[in-house]
């Protein structure tokens, strides 16, 4: 995907903190929303609030309020890419996933019905593309992208 041709891309910084939300829902909504059907960007929508979500939650948890959490989004010819970039402990995703998936089956519980790491399910679910990476400068990086 990397020699995809880039249409448009936008960055935004908040603070940690859950009051953020309607800015960046705001500002998903005025880049997706003029280009792409409703139905993809409620998709998108709702795959970034939950990855800002859990970097204030969980990412930074332990972190001051004035701790930034930087976004992007980048639309190419034939996907969308959203980033979210924190300062918190990194984990392990695709572990976190799979032990998530054990638990429903092993226990039968509807995904639903779990107080816990339903966000990371729907981003799964909802993504074509989703990883976390530590990056050197000891930030860590959640990338999910979207086939158009």
């Amino acid at each position: 995907m990397q020699n995809e041709q880039l249409s448009k891309q936008d960055h935004l910084q908040v603070e940690t903190a859950l009051e953020a939300v309607p800015e960046v829902l705001k500002w998903c909504e005025q880049f997706v929303s003029p280009l792409l059907p409703p139905k993809f960007c409620w998709e998108c929508k709702t795959a970034l609030i939950e990855g800002f979500t859990n970097a204030v939650r969980h990412a930074h948890k332990h972190l001051p309020q004035t701790t930034p959490i930087e976004l992007e989004l980048k639309l190419c010819s034939n996907y969308l890419e959203m980033k979210i970039w924190d300062q918190g402990e990194p984990f392990d995703l695709l572990a976190q996933l799979q032990e998530i998936l054990e638990e429903i089956r092993q226990n039968k519980v509807d995904p639903l019905d779990m107080e816990n790491h339903r966000g990371l399910l729907w981003m799964e679910q909802l993504m074509d593309e989703l990883a976390y990476e530590r990056l050197p400068d000891q930030r860590n990086c959640l990338v999910m992208r979207k086939q158009l």
